[in-house]
């Protein structure tokens, strides 16, 4: 009997046959439905989970590395890359993978590997984070060792300013206003590391556009099609999928206590030897292993008390090298750079770098404290460590959009009233303007140095201020023969015409009133008058000694006016 027979002799028995003849048909159909359809449900969370996407594929290896380190290695691919939606939607947005399967059986790809076609933020990251809700400012220290014999140890400190949320709820501001706000900028560049053009849209729905004026850029003749609106992924590109760099990932390990600290050059060592060249894997983990014969060859006396520290040493070494280098899929540390900061690669700068001007020559501010405070360097003899957080009046110069290009130009001795300046520039972290975390990191991506902003920042340098010394009184000091011009001249930035806690200076008058706690001055009292004791202490302008002394005969006189 042919197959087609039997097939339809069992399907459709003859007449008479027994009941269970009929009934097996159903059966077997209804078990191989079930069969297929759990067979199909499976088939898909399969090809939708890590194990799929990240160890099928031989072109997966350095992905999945990254993605196991991560903070969303609980996390299944297709959130990500196909989104969080129904599963016809789902179904629709997989096909993308019949093309790179094809791609990937007649090797019609080249490397490195870039992701293409993802999902917006909004169908992805936004489903388990909400931009509109704001959040609060956090503390982040960052663990650097220097590439001298002791590795020498200093830790910067940062509050970031995170933000976000609805400015009719008192937020929209941080690191989160791009989100919160509609911000489009046009990119010269697949990984969007060239922006030139960035258009913003104003709270009243006009638009202000700022051009890189030393990328020669012609915005009138911008495709509008090719604008895009930021969002999460512009800045986060790399949360998952993250190679950073060897003096990176050097610092980490060593500040968690896997690479010992106490080994001498061990930082110089490491960075150096994860930063050369390798024709092949090998080449790299016998140039790896080689570090402790260095040891055992050129520190002997060390190594013999201390050989399991530099093994432990060499060992992660090895691993770190393992996870950000992957010389068959060409993937290092430089092919995909890491939008958040601004160090390593342009990151922030791509825009915040101080040469997107708009039509007023204002910047896309390019200030430390927009998205975080300035950095504090401390090292380990510092007991304690003070983080500046802002928050008083500033003087006029400070609202122009230029002013951190301009202000190593735009220096006098108005500075003073609000900051410390010892070694003004240097690297001491002596003063608020010897902060090594600013003057002593190369920004390789800011746009101080172009020509094109240097000529707009000269014209936009405030007057040069004008010191008129002050002549000393020859008897007992009144407020109107010198002590009102010295405050006047010291305190009037922050206790002037808009009065700091209440408390005005620059009148005799307010001067006697105090301030919204209470008065300030008690005539012939100087020892328990608020001002001295204020004074007599760390404050944001502090008089000289000699000027003090002035204060202290006047208040002792009974603070007389005339």
């Amino acid at each position: 009997m042919k197959f087609r027979e039997r097939v339809q002799k069992f399907f459709f028995p003859a007449a008479g046959s027994p009941r269970w003849m009929f009934i097996l048909p159903y059966v077997v159909l209804g078990v191989l439905t079930i069969a297929l359809l759990f067979g199909g449900v499976h088939a898909w969370e399969y090809t939708n989970s890590p194990g799929f996407c990240g160890t099928t594929c031989h072109t997966m290896p350095p992905q999945n590395t990254a993605y196991l380190e991560s903070p969303h290695s609980n996390i299944t691919c297709e959130e990500c890359h196909i989104g969080r939606a129904s599963f016809t939607s789902q179904l629709s947005r997989k096909t993308q993978g019949i093309k790179e399967t094809y791609d990937q059986i007649f090797g019609l790809y080249t490397y490195p590997i870039r992701a293409e076609a993802l999902r917006p933020a909004s169908e992805t990251c936004e489903k388990c984070h909400r931009p509109e809700t704001f959040s609060d400012d956090s503390l982040r220290n960052i663990d650097h060792f220097a590439n001298d014999v002791h590795n020498t140890e200093t830790t910067t400190y940062l509050i970031m300013k995170t933000g976000g949320g609805a400015k009719r709820e008192g937020g929209g501001r941080g690191i989160h206003w791009h989100i919160v706000n509609q911000v489009y900028y046009y990119s010269e560049d697949p990984e969007s590391q060239v922006i030139p053009y960035v258009r913003v849209v104003n709270d009243d729905g006009t638009t202000t556009e700022y051009t890189d004026i030393a990328s020669g850029f012609d915005a009138s003749k911008i495709d509008q099609s090719k604008l895009k609106r930021m969002d999460c992924i512009t800045c986060h590109n790399r949360i998952t999928h993250n190679f950073p760099p060897p003096a990176e990932s050097v610092d980490l390990a060593m500040s968690r206590g896997l690479i010992d600290k106490s080994i001498p050059l061990i930082h110089q060592k490491a960075v150096a030897v994860l930063t050369a060249q390798y024709a092949s894997h090998d080449e790299a983990a016998k140039a790896i292993a080689a570090i402790e014969d260095e040891y055992k060859n050129n520190l002997f006396d060390y190594y013999s008390q201390n050989g399991s520290k530099v093994k432990a040493a060499v060992t992660e070494i090895q691993a770190i090298y393992d996870r950000t280098v992957f010389q068959d899929q060409k993937i290092d540390w430089t092919t995909h750079p890491n939008n958040i900061g601004h160090i390593n690669s342009p990151g922030c700068f791509r825009c915040h770098d101080g040469k997107h001007l708009d039509e007023k020559q204002q910047a896309i501010r390019l200030e430390c404290n927009l998205c975080h405070s300035v950095p504090v360097v401390s090292g380990a003899q510092d007991f304690v460590t003070d983080i500046q957080i802002s928050h008083g009046l500033e003087p006029d110069s400070h609202f122009n959009a230029n002013w951190i290009a301009m202000h190593n130009k735009a220096v006098d001795a108005t500075c003073t009233n609000c900051h410390t300046t010892q070694d003004m520039g240097g690297t001491s972290n002596t003063s608020f303007c010897s902060n090594s975390a600013c003057h002593g990191t190369v920004f390789t991506f800011a746009g101080f140095d172009a020509p094109a902003l240097r000529e707009v920042i000269q014209a936009q340098l405030p007057p040069p201020v004008v010191e008129q010394p002050l002549t000393p009184p020859t008897g007992t000091p009144t407020y109107d023969n010198y002590i009102g011009a010295l405050f006047k001249a010291n305190c009037s930035a922050c206790h002037g015409d808009q009065p700091s806690a209440g408390l005005t200076l620059i009148t005799y008058a307010g001067a006697m009133a105090g301030s919204e706690n209470g008065p300030v001055i008690i005539p012939g009292d100087s020892a328990n008058s608020k001002l001295v004791q204020i004074q007599s202490g760390r404050h944001f302008k502090n008089l000289s000694p000699e000027d003090l002394n002035f204060v202290i005969q006047w208040i002792d006189a009974g603070a007389p006016e005339k």
